[in-house]
């Protein structure tokens, strides 16, 4: 169906009616934003961190009540006290930060979305029913483990299909292609289409422009917490979309604004490598046991040279998360050498690795990146809370000294928090990020490994976070970069990585890969099986 004819075929599902959101502690999240959802309609929602996105489809979804506004369906006004009761009503929603039971299998995470306890006959029929979505949408999970043992990504596609499974009229997705190869998100796109084409309405948040462009129908743009933006998709350009969603003019940089095969190779505005003689980080026939006891990381080389980007591109679940636990002293390999400047790492307790000029920016921000109850200033110096300019007499730690640090690093890196004493549960989660960042970047490391450093992130954050790191490169720090983001790494690394179930398929330099070739080896598939 044409997005002409779905428009005319659209019928009102929910009206927001000025809905306004201030939070205990003061924070204006939402300010009288007014949107109406209609029925055969994708619609892209943007903006920055903190813009008011997830606000609204919390109050969307049940999870939060406006402070003052109301919903209106076509039988009245509606008011959710729990999400189960906006999931009764037709409204699912598909959260950034997982809501999974991790001792629970995938099949019984779905199975509990429909009772509670759930019965062995409703489970059998969950996994049937399992089975038939995931054959259709594309979205492959195994539905045995305990979803704990499961990589991000494929956590991630749980929460998708527990969703999907309760045949919603609203699905909104938060962030739901970061962790897909192309040819999956394609999957999951057309899935969307179909859906839309059924009569379901759909609200899809993503920092990707290229992809609303894509799929959506409309574009709903959020800043400060006010509606800046309603546009048809048909007539809305990509610097139009950005400067919306900053409130000026910003310079489209590769990795922020997605790139065509085409645009691949012409677009890198990187310096030519300067690469030191000696490598920095030596890693030699690396094996690695995941956590049900598989290989994870088999028998992989490679070596990182100060003043390079070495990048690691691949879908979640193919042994990155094993391979940057390893090297940051997080878990022990099977076998296999690694060498920072010549000392090995690994099975090296995680505190002399950092000693050893390491910074790790984690993939999962809430697990190993910070201690949410903890202030800004507690977890800006995690690591690092022993340096001598941090400490006093009998090692009492300067707090003035400490706050001045933490309020350099809000300026440095636009972290938006009420001051260095405010918990970090408080920012948003792109915020979370940029405090990881900047605190890792602050111990002046010689090598940084980064895994999704910019996953969550605006665009005006993430050009930020990745022109930091180029600055890093041309200051001769070598980098390990793992990204589920293929434009980034395809962007910004001098050598490329593409991994699957463990290995390397093939380490190049960007500029000898094209989309279409990238996408294949992601899903494992090599030349010689393609023209076999």
């Amino acid at each position: 169906m044409s997005d002409e004819h779905a428009a005319r075929n659209s019928e009102m599902f929910l009206r927001a009616e000025k809905i306004t959101k201030v939070y205990s502690d003061g924070t204006v999240a939402l300010k009288e934003a007014s949107v109406e959802i209609r029925s055969h309609e994708i619609i892209g929602l943007l903006g920055e961190n903190g813009a008011g996105k997830t606000t609204f489809t919390k109050i969307l979804s049940g999870l939060l009540p406006p402070t003052s506004g109301r919903v209106i369906s076509p039988a009245g006004p509606v008011r959710f006290s729990s999400p189960r009761e906006a999931l009764d009503f037709g409204i699912g929603m598909v959260h950034q930060h997982f809501a999974l039971v991790g001792t629970f299998t995938a099949a019984e995470n779905v199975a509990l979305s429909y009772a509670r306890p759930f019965s062995r006959i409703q489970l059998a029929k969950t996994i049937e029913q399992l089975e038939a979505l995931m054959e259709e949408s594309g979205l492959g999970v195994p539905l045995d483990v305990p979803v704990e043992k499961l990589a991000v990504g494929e956590q991630q596609r749980v929460e998708i299909l527990k969703v999907l499974s309760r045949n919603v009229d609203l699905l909104i997705l938060d962030e739901p292609t970061s962790v897909l190869t192309p040819l999956e998100v394609d999957e999951l796109f057309n899935l969307l289409r179909r859906l839309r084409d059924a009569g379901k309405s759909i609200i899809l948040i993503t920092h990707k422009l290229k992809e609303v462009q894509d799929v959506t129908n409309r574009i709903i743009v959020l800043r400060q917490g006010e509606l800046v933006g309603d546009v048809q998709t048909a007539s809305a350009t990509t610097e139009q979309l950005a400067q919306m969603m900053v409130g000026q003019a910003i310079e489209a940089e590769a990795g922020a604004v997605e790139l065509s095969d085409e645009e691949l190779p012409a677009s890198r505005t990187l310096k030519a490598v300067n690469r030191t003689v000696d490598s920095i980080l030596q890693v030699e026939n690396l094996t690695i046991r995941g956590n049900t006891g598989e290989i994870a990381v088999d028998d992989i080389s490679f070596e990182i040279h100060g003043g390079e980007i070495f990048g690691i591109a691949g879908v979640e679940g193919n042994g990155q998360t094993e391979l940057v636990e390893s090297l940051t002293g997080l878990r022990v390999p099977d076998s296999g050498t690694a060498t920072i400047n010549g000392t090995n790492i690994l099975g090296v307790d995680p505190r002399q690795i950092y000693r050893l000029g390491v910074a790790h920016i984690p993939e999962d921000r809430w697990e190993l990146g910070l201690v949410l109850p903890f202030t800004l200033a507690e977890n800006a110096i995690l690591g690092v809370h022993r340096w001598e300019q941090f400490r006093g007499a009998l090692s009492v730690l300067k707090w003035g000294r400490i706050n001045q640090h933490v309020k350099q690093l809000m300026e440095r890196f636009e972290i938006r928090a009420a001051g260095p004493g405010a918990p970090a549960k408080s920012l948003s989660g792109g915020n979370q990020q940029k405090l990881i960042v900047g605190r890792e970047l602050a111990k002046n490391p010689d090598i940084i490994v980064a895994s999704q450093p910019t996953r969550g992130l605006d665009i005006g954050s993430a050009y930020y976070i990745r022109q930091t790191l180029l600055d890093m490169r041309e200051k001769g720090r070598a980098i390990l970069l793992v990204s589920a983001d293929l434009d980034e790494v395809l962007a910004h690394a001098d050598r490329v990585a593409i991994m699957f179930e463990g290995r390397f398929m093939e380490v190049c330099s960007p500029a000898d890969l094209t989309r279409e070739r990238v996408g294949m080896l992601m899903g494992g598939v090599t030349e010689a099986k393609e023209t076999a």
